[in-house]
């Protein structure tokens, strides 16, 4: 007997059973319900590191020359990270070495970046990100404006106290009126706003838009990089296969400039988006994993239930798997309407658990700064894992229906 031919009585024999069917798909309907939404909350948060989040800090061929890895996702134990910290700072004194030895094509920008208070006349001082940039620090991370300008390359040259804002810094320091052209002092030092840039939302509940940029060469660069050090620079080939050359002519200048040794590992880093996004995966693995414990027992419950359930559908059967046998039935046929039933049993709560699943996703991601996505191949690992339950928990009760002797069977009342 195929499955298709089971089906038909084994979905009788859940509508006639109707609260032990309900409790049987309860079960899985859990179990599936918090593995579809584990699996939707981690890709998510996979693929927001690699379309967006990523993609803000590293963009496209381009790589970050610092102390230490901007993005850290790895397994970086406590003596990795001491030898990090021990590192010589990037200072000022490497800019022009490095963008010495860049090809014309090649863009790049350094910055400094410090929590510093700030104030204007329309609100209490307050700790912004205050960034100093300079070079093609606005093109590189493809950052416009959604008002006013960016500034011009002599107000970067002269060191103008000029400013572009963050949504989140023009609401709080500017609220109902237009930035554009108004004051705002970082260290009781004037600025003037000249732009407001565009939104870039949040990540993980840490919003992306509260932050004051204004060119390295004014006063604040003095409060934000202290002993003329900064947070690193950032440079952007003008191709994937001119960044591996790019790459190694930066390796070589800094290893020069820090007089490092043959076969002397580099006390700097350069990373890529790829080498960033390297970490997530790493560790995206044991976030599903973890993740999943808890559906794994709710899943385990659910074949225990399916299981002693169809261990009393044999007992209550018993007359009638025997006057199957007596019609000529063959253990295989008896074994496969019972697996039926608890694998269709299954399936039917899969399918409650992944539309569950999917809507408990969408709500913590609504809740929370947790991003949620639903991926197409959680269905068939749904529907899959459901299948699989059903088979396994079947198996057992199916044995032993398909055991029982007919005349012994035919007695039973």
């Amino acid at each position: 007997m195929s499955y298709l031919e089971a089906i038909r009585p084994a979905l009788a024999q859940i509508r006639a059973q109707k609260l032990k069917s309900f409790f049987t798909l309860l079960g899985v309907a859990i179990g599936v319900t918090f593995l579809i939404a584990v699996v939707s909350i981690v890709d998510g948060m996979g693929k927001y590191m690699e379309d967006d989040l990523v993609g803000k800090i590293i963009t496209k061929n381009s790589f970050q020359l610092r102390r230490q890895p901007n993005i850290n996702m790895g397994d970086v134990d406590e003596s990795e990270w001491r030898a990090w910290r021990a590192r010589p700072r990037i200072t000022e004194d490497d800019i022009l070495p490095v963008a010495s030895v860049l090809p014309p094509d090649v863009k790049w920008a350094y910055e400094g970046t410090d929590a510093l208070s700030v104030e204007s006349r329309y609100a209490n001082p307050r700790k912004v990100l205050v960034q100093c940039v300079d070079g093609q620090w606005f093109e590189i991370r493809n950052l416009g404006v959604q008002e006013g300008r960016l500034p011009s390359p002599q107000e970067y040259d002269m060191g103008t106290p000029v400013a572009v804002i963050g949504e989140e810094t023009k609401n709080h320091f500017f609220p109902g009126v237009s930035p554009i052209g108004r004051e705002i002092r970082i260290g009781n030092i004037p600025y003037t706003v000249i732009g407001v840039a565009e939104k870039q939302g949040s990540a993980f509940g840490i919003s992306m838009d509260k932050f004051l940029i204004v060119p390295y060469k004014t006063p604040a660069h003095r409060l934000v990089n202290r002993f003329k050090v900064i947070d690193g620079m950032t440079i952007q080939a003008s191709s994937e296969t001119q960044l591996a050359g790019t790459m190694e002519l930066v390796r070589q200048v800094m290893r020069t400039r820090h007089k490092l040794r043959p076969g002397q590992s580099d006390d700097f880093s350069m990373q890529t988006a790829d080498a960033a996004l390297a970490f997530w995966k790493k560790i995206q693995g044991f976030l599903v994993l973890a993740g999943i414990a808890l559906p794994a027992i709710g899943l385990l419950v659910g074949s225990i239930v399916i299981m002693n359930i169809m261990l009393v559908a044999v007992a209550e059967r018993t007359r009638e798997i025997g006057v199957r046998k007596a019609l000529g039935a063959k253990r295989a046929d008896i074994m496969s309407q019972f697996i039926a039933e608890s694998t269709t049993l299954a399936i039917i709560g899969a399918s409650f658990g992944i539309a569950a699943g999917f809507g408990l996703a969408k709500l913590i991601a609504a809740l929370s700064p947790l991003p949620a996505s639903v991926a197409p191949w959680s269905v068939i690992l749904g529907v899959t894992v459901g299948a699989g339950v059903g088979i396994i928990s079947g198996v057992y009760p199916a044995s032993r229906a398909s055991r029982l002797d007919p005349v012994a069977a035919l007695r039973q009342e």
